[in-house]
């Protein structure tokens, strides 16, 4: 059955107040916390700022609005959002360093505790690269090669838990590969190279995939062009993670230069 047929009990203003509301909520805060932030150390870098704005908004546009309306009956439409809630958003709040922020803003004894969240070992387990790469992966996996896509359209929780998942699995895998914010348990760059390679490779792989066996109730037109927008698009924001690795690690590398008195 075309999915341009179904019943989309999902469509409608609530559902995407319901997904939208939290990055927007998300927004507000951090910029309540910059300001605040900045009136009590030295001020905190706008170009954070605008990385949260500018995520929060791709995120928005992922889940509410035209593009969120279209995505119902267009694939490609879906994989746009898809690319921009799951890769681009995730990739540019982790920029913007907000747990960082948080810890600068709170008081002593609850920044304290934070520091105990983090380095719990729940914490541990999520931000693994492997463990965010499977809850990444392995989740975009079961959407596209199972009834998973075409039941979500038909079921709002579904619908909500997905794109929920989308984000949330697209941003531990974003900040596990790439340390912004303070990280107690950190890995090895070549370990995180070697991992970010075969999720890379998943990936493109999955692309191809869908480009060949189209989801349930997708055309072969939309396959084709969404698997395309999946290959390409998730290669560009792949380059810029790739790319802030690797300068990491130069920068954790690279030899200092001792300077002696003559």
């Amino acid at each position: 059955m075309n999915i341009h047929n179904h019943i989309h009990h999902t469509d409608g203003i609530v559902p995407q107040l319901l997904l939208a509301l939290p990055f927007i909520l998300a927004l507000f805060m951090y910029i309540l916390a910059a300001v605040h932030s900045s009136r009590r150390y030295k001020p905190w870098p706008l170009y954070r700022t605008a990385c949260w704005t500018i995520g929060v908004l791709c995120a928005v546009m992922a889940v509410a609005g035209p593009l969120a309306n279209r995505a119902h009956m267009d694939f490609t439409a879906h994989m746009l959002g898809h690319l921009l809630l799951g890769m681009l958003a995730p990739l540019l709040m982790a920029l913007a360093a907000p747990m960082t922020l948080v810890l600068r803003t709170l008081s002593i004894p609850l920044a304290r505790r934070l520091s105990r969240i983090l380095r719990s070992w729940p914490s541990r387990i999520l931000t693994h690269p492997i463990a965010a790469s499977f809850l990444n992966l392995g989740g975009l996996w079961l959407l596209y090669t199972t009834d998973l896509y075409s039941l979500m359209h038909e079921n709002t929780l579904l619908h909500l838990m997905v794109h929920f998942h989308v984000f949330v699995a697209g941003y531990l895998f974003t900040m596990s590969m790439v340390y912004i914010d303070p990280m107690p348990h950190r890995f090895p760059f070549l370990y995180r190279s070697i991992v970010l390679i075969i999720s890379l490779a998943g990936h493109g792989i999955l692309s191809k995939f869908i480009y060949a066996h189209p989801p349930a109730g997708v055309t072969f037109e939309q396959a084709k062009m969404g698997g395309m927008i999946m290959y390409y698009g998730g290669d560009a924001v792949d380059i810029a993670i790739i790319f802030i690795l690797c300068l990491h690690w130069f920068r954790a590398t690279r030899p200092r230069i001792v300077l002696t008195a003559s």
